[in-house]
């Protein structure tokens, strides 16, 4: 049995809107790139064909993780979610001790995922470390930067 992950309502539209963009609109474009690479001639050394057949399979591949990943998925609504303590769908303002900056995150699932966004996954050292934390708790977390130390200050919705 696949694992099944926790995602926001939102983060579920996501994937079946690629879903569909990858079915409805990429299957057909790579369709039309290998039948014109066809028309190249010898397929033996077509790197046209190649290259649109690695395309055909990565889409193909994407398709049956978010197949997957949608199948197993637990969408979590904004009424589970608390503030007493860190878990997946909760914003936390942190103070990092050692860089003595302020920072936001909100804890997401893998598959959501973007920290440019601030959005961290539960499956990261930073996220894994703050889940089950609360508001005043000090976390240390191991980064490839070295080691960090975190206050939580807030954990909202």
């Amino acid at each position: 049995m696949a694992k099944q992950i926790t995602v926001s309502k939102e983060g579920f539209e996501k994937l079946q809107a690629e879903l569909e963009h990858l079915k409805a609109v990429k299957r057909k474009e790579v369709a039309l790139a290998i039948q014109k690479a066809r028309a190249f001639g010898d397929l033996s050394e077509n790197s046209e064909y190649d290259e649109a057949k690695n395309e055909q399979a990565e889409v193909e591949h994407r398709i049956a993780q978010l197949e997957e990943t949608l199948a197993n998925a637990i969408i979590m609504s904004d009424s589970e979610l608390t503030t007493d303590k860190v878990g997946i769908g909760n914003r936390v303002k942190v103070y990092c001790i050692d860089t003595e900056e302020e920072e936001e995150y909100k804890i997401v699932a893998t598959t959501e995922a973007d920290p440019v966004e601030g959005l961290i996954s539960d499956d990261c050292p930073i996220g894994k470390a703050f889940l089950g934390c609360k508001r005043g708790d000090t976390v240390a977390v191991e980064t490839p930067s070295g080691l960090l130390r975190y206050t939580i200050n807030k954990i909202s919705r």
